[in-house]
């Protein structure tokens, strides 16, 4: 019998199945209206759940998610359909029921921009529909976008799409186009596990080129101690390790020093969502956020 490959690249399996919600908590802490209308990139996306809630209930106006692994991204293909399925069907003109619908956003201008806004789009429901019904029936299909109509391409699930790269070493086609949001959510010690410090800031530089004016870069940088039960799943993230000099607490320096503004904490969750903490551990990192003329970085 096969054994299954580690995942030494954090792409586990099943993740959000030993997960027991809906909506991840970790969005909760980052305020909506940095979605609103934006181009998106979900670093380490895993089976696409975080990204096809933002691209379904965020108001984003284009959702990339891009992961190392192929059998998690057509995992996520997957998801986006399943959503699609779940959430409200749209309301058609004779008060009947169409397809489902995604919500109503704002777009994006240079003088809307405050961060302290509340802008709230309006949302079809996401759980409409039992589980039973995609279970017993499948998932619908999804209908193609109409040519040429912009406002289908922003909804959901139009704006979500998927690509298999190792991203820190290799260019997507999306990237040309930059984002307002980056996001690395539990990513950051399988990319220092493997790649060493030269790897962590060759991902860091990545992310401020194709940051445009003003974006943000969202990061949940995983705790020192959790390094060491990773590193044991393969001799070569072992030896990695014991070469390894920044350390998660020097990030914030290190961002900096590459061209990122200040970091604001926004707020505290724990990894991959938990929000309970074992007694005797650390306290969860906190969400943080910087800012300057040119781009920003957060932190969870």
């Amino acid at each position: 019998m096969s054994q299954t490959p580690q995942p030494v690249h954090g792409n586990y399996h099943g993740y959000y199945m030993k997960r027991p919600f809906f909506q991840d908590p970790r969005l909760s802490v980052i305020p909506d209206s940095y979605f609103i209308g934006a181009r998106v990139l979900d670093v380490g996306c895993n089976e696409g759940w975080v990204t096809c809630e933002i691209a379904q209930s965020k108001g984003a106006g284009k959702v990339v998610g891009v992961d190392i692994d192929d059998t998690l991204v057509r995992a996520a293909w997957k998801r986006r359909r399943y959503v699609w399925s779940m959430q409200e069907p749209q309301k058609t003109a004779d008060g009947g029921r169409d397809a489902p619908a995604g919500p109503k956003k704002r777009k994006r201008t240079s003088e809307s921009t405050d961060s302290s806004a509340t802008i709230e789009p309006q949302l079809s429901r996401p759980d409409y529909f039992p589980a039973s019904c995609e279970h017993t029936f499948g998932p619908l299909p999804i209908p193609p976008a109409s040519h040429g109509n912009s406002k289908q391409q922003e909804m959901f699930p139009h704006n979500v799409t998927f690509r298999t790269a190792d991203w820190v070493n290799q260019e997507i086609l999306e990237d040309s186009e930059g984002y307002d949001i980056v996001l690395a959510l539990s990513v950051s010690k399988w990319i220092h596990l493997n790649g060493g410090d030269e790897g962590l800031t060759r991902f860091f530089r990545r992310v401020h080129s194709v940051l445009r004016l003003g974006g943000r870069f969202i990061l949940e940088p995983q705790e020192w101690e959790s390094y060491a039960k990773a590193r044991r799943m393969d001799p070569r993230l072992k030896e990695n390790a014991h070469g390894l000099k920044l350390r998660p607490e020097h990030f914030e320096s290190t961002l900096q020093d590459i061209g990122f503004g200040g970091v604001e904490h926004l707020g505290q969750t724990g990894e991959g969502g938990r929000c309970s903490r074992h007694p005797g551990r650390k306290r969860p990192p906190r969400l943080k956020s910087c800012q300057d003329f040119d781009d920003q970085s957060m932190y969870i």
